[in-house]
């Protein structure tokens, strides 16, 4: 297909866990089209919280480890 582009960007927010180990809290993947946005669920358990002015929600997250 000439003069299609399949260039995308990848985007992803994260914390250390308690063994060191890189634990992704939300992922995006977006081109020139589409975009698509993944929230992962703690693989803690922690205790529900979060803040309506500013919107961060933990229990709001809908995608298992």
């Amino acid at each position: 297909m000439a003069g299609s582009s399949r260039e995308a960007v990848i985007d992803f927010d994260f914390l250390r866990g308690r063994q060191n180990e890189t634990v992704v809290r939300e992922l995006c993947v977006a081109s020139a089209t589409a975009s698509e946005r993944f929230r992962f669920k703690s693989p803690y358990k922690i205790a529900d919280h979060g803040s309506s002015e500013n919107g961060i929600h933990c229990a709001d997250r809908h995608i298992d480890y």
